[in-house]
């Protein structure tokens, strides 16, 4: 919780700057050395980062994971856990981007994208699923080489997509930090609860039966 309350805080900060106009120079400094590295070979990989986060790719990828902890793992509780972080996020980011309403960037725009800027549903959303991933399969994982590996990808997928926003010129990178702390403080939340669960429930069976 404590995790929880600090990305919250920081996200409540981001978002007073941004409701300010106080992050312009934030922005602007990231987004010109961010695109700077344009070149036709980096902009084919950025659009293959921004696809893997786009809606589809994350529907489908939760989906089958969700099938494999079901059927081959039998794992009920974790696909509902799952399931919470990515729905939850996925509300949160509709509802405070109506609230924002922050347009999105209009200089040397890449790719095309609709909608409110902040905070950035694709940073959310990568956060959500990763996080949410690398916390379920951490346990499954034996050795602590196979669980650093699998913090490294998580890690590089979750920050090659936010990357891949501001490169294509749909985000501003305050958006994408917004919704990096704001999914973090929500996957913290329910990995809280999901434990706090875990723990009763084994309390539960441990009681002598009488």
């Amino acid at each position: 919780m404590l995790i929880a309350a600090l990305s919250l805080t920081v996200f409540a900060l981001i978002a007073l700057s941004v409701s300010d106009h106080q992050i312009h120079r934030f922005d602007d400094n990231l987004i010109g050395w961010v695109q700077g590295m344009e070149s036709p070979g980096m902009t084919k990989w950025m659009r293959v980062f921004t696809w893997i986060g786009s809606g589809r790719p994350v529907i489908t990828i939760t989906i089958m994971f969700m099938i494999v902890l079901y059927i081959f793992l039998g794992h009920r509780r974790e696909l509902l856990f799952l399931a919470a972080v990515i729905a939850g996020s996925a509300m949160l980011n509709t509802l405070l981007k109506l609230a924002f309403q922050r347009a999105r960037p209009t200089i040397h725009r890449i790719a095309e994208a609709n909608g409110y800027s902040f905070p950035s549903g694709h940073s959310m959303a990568a956060f959500s699923l990763y996080g949410g991933l690398a916390f379920l399969i951490w346990k499954h994982i034996p050795t602590a080489t196979g669980r650093v590996m699998m913090i490294i990808v998580s890690a590089a997928l979750i920050l090659a997509i936010g990357l891949s926003r501001v490169y294509l010129g749909v985000h501003y990178p305050s958006d994408i930090a917004g919704g990096y702390f704001l999914s973090g403080s929500w996957l913290a939340i329910c990995i809280w609860f999901y434990q706090r669960y875990l723990e009763r429930l084994s309390l539960l069976h441990s009681k002598p039966q009488t």
